[in-house]
This record gives structure tokens, C-alpha cells and sequence, in this order.
């Protein structure tokens, strides 16, 4: 009986041992396996992106005219005029097929805006992507101007298949109209100064004075 008692008594003893101790041996077992296990070694190059978006952009200057060029250095965004002549059956209103010019505006990684320059109102957005199948790991998108490019590309050379193409949506679904209204007076703002700046001597393109050669521009 005595026996038995102290073999109770041991496996009391033993089942509290094993509780208070287990938390301090199983941190043990998880740093042996955490010292032992391999870490992959990744290639990453924190400037990759950044290096890749400035060859995505000397890319895009030397496809683009200056214009347009310009456009997108000083405003982030592409314009390109469209070309069909009733407007895109997609996304077309009466206005676009009485004959009135419309155009598009072009965002990195947004869908393309289609809009009326005379009244700045918006007709619609097609969505299109462009992944980038070269890269090795990392995103699946372009680099920014790689975007803009390839969506410039496609609008320039055949605008018909690529909104017949494109995921048509009503305006304002993606891209926020108050955006595009601000980018629009920024646009028109934009040519205006390059307007004054051309027809000016000595002026730059981009619309600033700078005056007869060798003189400092006043304060």
C-alpha cells in the first residue's frame, strides 16, 4: 500500500515537473530548429525599381515627341488624341459620333480616360494591363513608364482593337473625376505657359522667361 501511495505520489511529483519545465524546453527545441534551418537567400536589390523606372523612362522620351514628352515629365499623365472618326463604339456618345474631338488620358497603372477637351466631361474608362512576363519575382507590373508606353503604344497604333479589347466602364468608376478635372486645368494651364513660352523670345518650352543669354531672371 505504502508502494503504491509513493508511486502516485512520484507521478504527482513528475506530471508537475514536466508542466513547469516544458515552456523552458520546447523554446529550446524551437531555437535548435530555428539555428539549423536554411534561410533562402533572395537577390534583392532595393534599387531594382528605381532603376528600372529610369530606363522606363528614357525609353518613353525616346518613343514619345517632345510635346507629349514634356507632358508626361511636368504632369505625370499622357494625352493622346483620338482618331476614329464616329468616336470608339465602346464608351461612344452623340457627341463623339457627330465628329467632336475627344481624347484620351493616359495614367500608370489606372484604366485609360476618354474624355471631351471642349467640355472636360469624361465618356468613359477602359481597362487594359500590360504584366511584365521578364521579371523574375517581385510584381508582375511595369514600371510606371513601361505602362504609360505601352498603353500609348497601343492607342497610337491601333485605337480601334484596343478599346474593342478593353474592360469598358462608366466614368468614374476607377480613376476619381475630381482627379481628372484637376489634371485637365492642369493640362490646359500647362499648354497655355508652353504656348506663351514658344512664342516668346527667348522663352523655353515650357513657358518660363529666361531672358536674353548670360542675364539673371529678376526675383
Amino acid at each position: 500500500m505504502m508502494g503504491l501511495a509513493l508511486g502516485a505520489t512520484l507521478i504527482v511529483i513528475l506530471a508537475l515537473t514536466f508542466e513547469v519545465s516544458w515552456p523552458i524546453v520546447s523554446e529550446h527545441i524551437a531555437r535548435w530548429r530555428a539555428r539549423r534551418a536554411r534561410v533562402p537567400q533572395l537577390d534583392f536589390d532595393p534599387g531594382r525599381e528605381r532603376r528600372a523606372e529610369q530606363r522606363a523612362r528614357h525609353l518613353l522620351r525616346s518613343c514619345v515627341n517632345e510635346e507629349e514628352w514634356e507632358m508626361y515629365r511636368d504632369l505625370g499623365v499622357l494625352r493622346v488624341w483620338g482618331s476614329l472618326a464616329g468616336g470608339p463604339e465602346q464608351g461612344g456618345t452623340t457627341a463623339t459620333r457627330s465628329g467632336a474631338p475627344y481624347a484620351y488620358l493616359i495614367y500608370p497603372h489606372k484604366p485609360i480616360v476618354a474624355y471631351l477637351p471642349q467640355t472636360r466631361e469624361m465618356l468613359s474608362e477602359y481597362c487594359v494591363t500590360f504584366p511584365d512576363e521578364t521579371r523574375p519575382y517581385g510584381s508582375a507590373r511595369l514600371p510606371d513608364s513601361d505602362d504609360v508606353l505601352a498603353k500609348w503604344m497601343a492607342l497610337t497604333a491601333d485605337e480601334s482593337r484596343l478599346i474593342a479589347s478593353a474592360n469598358m466602364h462608366l466614368a468614374g468608376r476607377q480613376v476619381d473625376p475630381a482627379r481628372v478635372r484637376r489634371d485637365l486645368w492642369r493640362l490646359e494651364d500647362w499648354e497655355r505657359r508652353r504656348l506663351r513660352g514658344m512664342t516668346r523670345p527667348g522663352g523655353d518650352p515650357a513657358g518660363r522667361d529666361t531672358g536674353p543669354a548670360g542675364s539673371v531672371p529678376a526675383p
